[in-house]
């Protein structure tokens, strides 16, 4: 075993979008699993869009990531040494190791994976977090209904897809939007949906409503939410009456930081968007996913069969070598990505 690791850490806190002096690339001392501990050699990890917010020093749901400390993550690995009688060298296992080589945690920290079952790298995306995020939301806050019509955003990627592919399997119109006619065609051909926009096609959010006027002609039942910006502000006057908007992320302001979008001398659409929800009797519910882990079985049960099935379908975007994860990172939350972005660390 060697005496070293490398790992990516935060270097200074982004002014707008991320840039490469933001992230450093280093030396560290292999950490020696004390007791209960696991050490592990990270072969992927994964990109989230998350990420970026944990960047700033701002009041969040989560500390932001210190200067100088690891930049936050989940990661897949095999184990290399275990003081967890559960974990045997060999073994493969998911954990928040952060952008790293290797990293060490306590056994129960981890989840134990069988690369029988599938790919491990399974469970940074369609059966992990991602999934679990999309799949939660809808079934818990969009309460889906066969017939209804569904609308989401980034929907080639790992929540998107879930979301959709879900919808759609228990009967509902699925329209997509993304970014790219490629992308587009990826959420027809291969994830089933009904419909999908390319939003870089529509100059402006009226635009983009009337398109999605005619993809949704008996109106929008629900809409999740993970991108706000323009989309949102087409998708919310087509809202029908007692609709439902799990809301779980804003990529399109990320970079704006903690205040959101407004950030640009855009004109406030708060009032519009507040009387529509009110008018509509919209079901709005933000959520964090890591307050409900405590169902993270009951979504396994669920999606796990229908992925072995191959009735949910899920596409990697693979970056090679760790320190080609922070442009891996910039180009994701341009939506340069296809499909669940991950990085390859190691074989």
């Amino acid at each position: 075993m060697t005496e070293t690791m490398q790992r990516i850490v935060l270097a200074r806190r982004p002014q707008g979008e991320p840039v490469d002096e933001d992230f450093r690339l280093e030396e560290a001392p292999m950490p020696t699993p004390g007791d209960g501990e696991v050490l592990v050699r990270v072969t992927n990890m994964s990109l989230d869009p998350y990420m970026r917010g944990r960047m700033d020093d701002a009041k969040s749901y989560a500390k932001p990531v210190e200067i100088d400390h690891t930049m936050e993550g989940g990661a897949v690995g095999e184990v290399i040494a275990s003081n967890h009688p559960n974990f045997a060298p060999g073994d493969f296992a998911f954990g928040m190791f952060g952008w790293a080589s290797h990293g060490c945690l306590p056994g129960k920290e981890l989840r134990k994976l069988d690369p029988a079952h599938g790919p491990v790298t399974n469970a940074l995306g369609v059966l992990g977090m991602p999934g679990f995020t999309g799949w939660f939301g809808l079934m818990e806050y969009g309460r889906p209904k066969a017939g209804e019509t569904l609308v989401v955003a980034a929907a080639t990627g790992p929540v998107g897809s879930m979301v959709g592919q879900m919808a759609k399997d228990l009967g509902l119109r699925v329209v997509g939007i993304a970014g790219g006619a490629e992308k587009c065609k990826l959420a027809k051909d291969t994830f089933g949906f009904d419909e999908c926009l390319d939003h870089r096609a529509y100059a402006n959010a009226k635009a983009l409503r009337a398109a999605l006027q005619e993809a949704c002609p008996n109106g929008v039942d629900i809409y999740f939410e993970n991108v706000a910006g323009k989309v949102l502000e087409a998708v919310l006057p087509l809202m029908n009456v007692g609709g439902r908007i799990p809301v779980c992320g804003m990529i399109a302001w990320y970079n704006a930081g903690a205040l959101g979008g407004n950030q640009q001398g855009e004109k406030d659409q708060l009032p519009k968007m507040w009387r529509t929800i009110l008018v509509n009797r919209l079901h709005v519910h933000g959520f964090i996913i890591s307050d409900h882990f405590a169902r993270f079985p009951d979504f396994l049960s669920d999606a796990g069969p229908r992925v072995a099935s191959g009735k949910i379908k899920t596409v990697e975007d693979v970056a090679e070598g760790l320190e080609n994860a922070p442009r891996a990172f910039m180009n994701m939350l341009k939506g340069g990505n296809f499909g669940k972005q991950i990085v390859k660390v190691a074989d």
